[in-house]
């Protein structure tokens, strides 16, 4: 494409700085060139993110000095980036070289466009997909079901169309968009937050978009393991977070009265039955979480500071714990 404005590419990395060399290794053999990369290492206690940079010096590595989460890294990220387009993308990713061109285009031909993400790739698989849309979080169950998820790629999801969530492994906002609704509500610190801030954006009067024909392939669950007793923390907590920052009246408690009656006992005696007895006690402690917690409703605030550029405002209160 012959306009091609900035494109800020964020990423997170934690403890995978292999992984995320991989990463930028992909996006270097992208057609697109106006694009600066933006590397967030989120305090990783076992890894030695300089080498990173080290061995790619054009690179921005931003070195935090708490884990601030998935939402609290890339907003840090946001802090720094120069891009008209903000490109948020998974550290175990790699790119297809024309993926950013159809994302950008997208934005260019659609000033309602809020948010994108292309279609995802389980990687290493016989292009089974993980990503090509989605209906969007049922209010009272709090769950979401993506198009495609496990199919083979055989073009059936090759046009692109409006979707009611974006993908968090891989999604674009423009920047003037973040200025308006807000950064990604870091409140949730992992899981749930990309879907709670699309439905920041689309109240704000914004569309998002499924992009078919832009591709990333994703390692999934490399970072926290499909049955860890992290995500079934967060899982638990953060369900329960989004159902109350997204729904209220009749809705919110029919959603209440599901998790207590079915979620809840559903979960418990699929533990109990296979003794995982330290995921019920994660699951139920992101449960409780949310009893001692009244105020779920604050976001942190992008100001723009003439001095400084950018400026977060908004204290980050959830860090990483052991659970």
């Amino acid at each position: 494409m012959k306009n091609q404005p900035l494109v800020s590419i964020i990423s997170v990395n934690y403890n995978q700085s292999g992984l995320t060399c991989q990463m930028i290794d992909s996006i270097k053999q992208c057609a697109y060139r106006n694009i600066e990369i933006i590397i967030v290492d989120n305090a990783s206690p076992s890894d030695e993110p300089d080498k990173i940079k080290e061995a790619n010096p054009d690179i921005h590595l931003i070195k935090c000095e708490q884990n601030l989460g998935f939402a609290g890294g890339n907003n840090e990220g946001v802090k720094e980036a120069k891009g008209k387009y903000i490109f948020f993308l998974n550290n175990d990713t790699e790119v297809d070289p024309g993926f950013l061109e159809p994302l950008v285009e997208a934005f260019e031909n659609n000033a309602n466009l809020g948010m994108a993400s292309p279609k995802i790739i389980y990687h290493g698989t016989d292009n089974i997909i993980q990503y090509a849309g989605e209906g969007g979080i049922n209010p009272l169950t709090g769950r979401g079901k993506k198009s495609g998820r496990g199919e083979k790629d055989m073009g059936q999801f090759d046009t692109s169309t409006e979707t009611a969530l974006g993908h968090g492994a891989a999604m674009m906002v423009p920047l003037k968009v973040i200025e308006e609704v807000g950064l990604m509500p870091d409140i949730f610190f992992l899981y749930y937050e990309e879907h709670d801030w699309c439905e920041m954006i689309k109240r704000a009067g914004y569309k998002v978009m499924y992009v078919a024909n832009a591709t990333i392939y994703h390692k999934e669950s490399m970072s926290v393991g499909k049955n860890s007793p992290l995500k079934s923390y967060y899982m638990a907590r953060n369900r329960l977070i989004f159902m109350r920052r997204n729904s209220k009246g009749l809705v919110r408690l029919l959603s209440i009265l599901f998790f207590i009656f079915l979620t809840i006992p559903k979960n418990t005696l699929k533990h109990l039955i296979k003794f995982e007895f330290k995921l019920l006690q994660t699951f139920l402690k992101g449960v409780f979480w949310n009893i001692g917690h009244d105020n779920v409703k604050q976001n942190p605030r992008l100001i723009k500071n003439t001095l400084n550029g950018f400026d977060i405002t908004g204290a980050y209160q959830h860090r990483l714990q052991k659970i």
